[in-house]
């Protein structure tokens, strides 16, 4: 059980923290008192309110507190968003996912600037100067890696159709 009177046991990994002897400072702090919470006497402050679509991990009985809002998932990348949160925060099911979504949205981005007239100065946004100033090797490798991966795509994507 925790403070919210529910049991949450059947989540894997809930209250593993709960031993004294897993907490990090156990050497430091053998007899565990909680005596630094003593004299806290707050009430919880209104939670923010939920005004677009908040994806919250599936360990958590509740949203936080404070959460972000300035891009719900949308997209390709708010699908791949809404499978990744269906994974615990401890597999790869969940980050994986997570990695890519954030990837497949840069390109969205990249798109809904065009769709809007603005054509977004890549080379800039990418910090690619400083890279060619100071690792101009490791910028070579990146963009030649690039090209041929989108290269390949293209031709696998194009093969697949004249057949």
């Amino acid at each position: 059980m925790n403070n919210t009177g529910k049991d949450f046991s059947h989540i894997k990994g809930w209250g593993i923290d709960a031993d004294p002897k897993n907490d990090p400072t156990y050497p430091m702090k053998p007899h565990r008192t909680d005596d630094e919470q003593t004299g806290y006497s707050w009430e919880r402050p209104t939670l923010q309110a939920e005004t677009v679509e908040v994806l919250q991990s599936n360990e958590r009985p509740n949203l936080t507190a404070v959460f972000g809002t300035s891009t719900p998932p949308s997209g390709l990348s708010g699908m791949i968003r809404r499978y990744a949160f269906k994974y615990s925060e401890g597999s790869w099911g969940h980050w994986i996912p997570l990695l890519l979504a954030d990837r497949v949205n840069v390109v969205e981005g990249v798109i809904d600037d065009i769709r809007h007239g603005h054509v977004p100065n890549i080379f800039a946004e990418k910090g690619w100067k400083a890279e060619w100033k100071h690792n101009p090797k490791g910028l070579v490798t990146k963009v030649a890696t690039t090209v041929l991966v989108a290269t390949a795509l293209v031709a696998l994507v194009t093969r697949k159709k004249k057949r």
